[in-house]
Formats: C-alpha cells, structure tokens, sequence
C-alpha cells in the first residue's frame, strides 16, 4: 500500500479509505448486506449473514447512526482476534483500560452451525458466562477473527469438549435426544487450510465475514498493545457505511 508518483499515491490513498460494493465473486448471486470500515489502517468490507437477523439489523442500525465513528480497536491479540465498538474508547486516553463500554441492551444469541469462527470471521463479543449464561451478544462490541491453523485432531478435541459441556448442562436425558455437535468435511479443511478459532464455536455469535481488505486486519492484528491487548497507537475506524 505504499506506492510511487503523485498520480499512484492519489489512486493509492482513495483505496487505502474506500471499499467497492462488489465482492471478488461479482458473478455469483449474493444479497447479503455489505459494509465498508474505513480506519486510519486501511479499510475492509464485511458482509451481514441473513441467517442471523438480530444481529444483522442491529449491526446495519448502528452503522447508520454513525455508532461506530471515532472508536478504537481496543483489543488486538494476535493469532486470535482484533476487537473494536466500544462506546468509551472515542475520546479515551492512551493507556485507559476499555471494554466495558456498551448500547444499554444486549442481543438474543444466534448461534448456527453453519456459521463458524474461521479466518476473516464477524462476530460479536459479549459478557461472560458468569453473568451472561445464555451469551447473549453485546450490542455494539465486534471482533474479526484472526486465529491459527486446527489439525483433524485437534478439532476432535474440540467436538468432545463442546458436547461433554453440553452434557453437564443439560443432563444425561436431555443430551441424547439432541444432535451432537460435530465439524463438516468443510469446516475441518477450511479450519485446517485458512485457520480461525474453532473453540469459540457455539459460544460467540458469528454473524458476517471480511470480504475484502483482509490485510488490513492483519496490518491490525500486528500493533504493538500494551499489557491491556491495547495498541499503544489507536487503531480507528473512522467511518462505516453500507455499500450494498
């Protein structure tokens, strides 16, 4: 992104700071609602999942009022995630421990099997268990996932945790009448090829994925962060809108 001559950085900057409305796979029939995140890192665009209304129209509604403008990514961890939306983080000074900040609601959890914590990953964070035992979402706070690369057994570890959880939580009778949780073919190549973080699965809602401008949550994802996970220079999204 660092380019030559005056007419190429021109040409550069506008796309340092703008996304298209289309995604790569223009010929492919796809409505799902697209939003553009500028940041003073570069921009990228994400796409809304139709299979996870709530969280699609809050998300939509708060790009609109302008919710987003002027907050930090507060929280950047690498090979896990960059996390951002925090109401206090628009005017916090550097150094100040951010996180709690949130709309005054909180968002039904809509978790679908089909909709996985891989690579490049939207989802919304929320309170933990202890206070939130139907993890239910924030209703502003985000992350895009980062994560690693899962062997085939390391994702079976997973499975067996996932529904010996579930076990305990809803007793022996309960557990056998329901389907078990377990990874597709697909999922197991995808987390095995591009990574994620397959743990956070049937925890977190995941309602959308980065379309374009990956890079810049990687550019992202290697700030230097204080011991808070805050980058020590703010990381901030300067504007989000909808192009599509």
């Amino acid at each position: 992104m660092r380019i030559f001559s005056l007419f190429i950085v021109m040409l550069s900057i506008f796309s340092l700071f703008s996304c298209g409305s289309k995604s790569k796979s223009s010929n492919v029939v796809d409505d799902r609602v697209r939003i553009c995140v500028e940041t003073n890192k570069g921009a990228f665009t994400v796409a809304l999942y139709n299979e996870t209304p709530l969280h699609r129209d809050n998300f939509i509604k708060l790009v609109r009022d302008g919710v987003y403008e002027n907050t930090l990514f507060h929280r950047v961890i690498k090979g896990f995630m960059v996390q951002a939306g925090d109401p206090n983080s628009k005017d916090a000074p550097n150094g100040a421990l951010l996180g709690d900040g949130d709309m005054g609601y909180t968002i039904p959890a809509e978790f679908n099997p089909n909709l996985f914590h891989k690579r490049g990953a939207l989802a919304a964070a929320r309170m933990g268990d202890e206070v939130n035992p139907e993890k239910r979402s924030s209703g502003c706070q985000f992350y895009v996932v980062t994560g690693r690369k899962y062997r085939e057994g390391e994702l079976l570890e997973i499975e067996g945790y996932v529904n010996n959880t579930r076990l305990q939580a809803v007793g022996e009778e309960q557990y056998m009448k329901e389907p078990k949780f377990k990874y597709s073919d697909a999922q197991k190549q995808i987390y095995s090829s591009q990574g994620g973080t397959p743990f956070l699965d049937t925890n977190y809602t995941v309602f959308g994925e980065v379309i374009e401008g990956m890079s810049v949550i990687e550019d992202i994802e290697n700030s230097i962060t204080d011991g808070n996970d805050r980058p020590t220079s703010n990381v901030r999204i300067l504007k989000a809108a909808i192009v599509k």
